[in-house]
């Protein structure tokens, strides 16, 4: 049983192998990457920062407008309790015009030497 002659290597030997890869260069490298992430982190920071700034400033001049109206916002409140007063006083003296000895504004407590700000409760029209 003859199997016939074996396969040998030509006598100059078999070509060089080329197994090194010849791809280009795809995209920056890590460096660059890295460099781009801190710059773009940094601007980020730094807007950040500002808008922080911008949002303190706002809430400052927020409270000094609150503080400079106070004043004005207390008198108007004064002055729409003194009309509401004036406006109970004269229903109470048009409903009560018939009771004997009865007047209108007087407190039906015996609290006369101190002064409590009136409650209203507005309830509104029925229709």
């Amino acid at each position: 049983m003859s199997r016939g002659p074996q396969d040998l290597p030509p006598a100059q030997g078999y070509p060089e192998v080329k197994y090194r890869r010849y791809l280009p260069k795809r995209g920056p490298s890590g460096l660059v990457i890295l460099a781009g992430i801190t710059a773009v982190s940094a601007l980020g920071f730094y807007r950040f920062g500002q808008g922080k700034l911008e949002k303190r400033e706002l809430e400052r001049e927020n409270i000094w407008a609150r503080i400079h109206l106070t004043p004005l916002l207390t008198a108007e409140s004064d002055r729409d309790m003194y009309r509401r007063t004036q406006a109970a006083e004269a229903r109470e003296a048009e409903i009560m015009k018939d009771v004997k000895g009865w007047k209108a504004g007087e407190s039906v407590y015996n609290n006369t030497k101190i002064y409590t700000a009136p409650s209203y409760v507005i309830v509104p029209e029925q229709q």
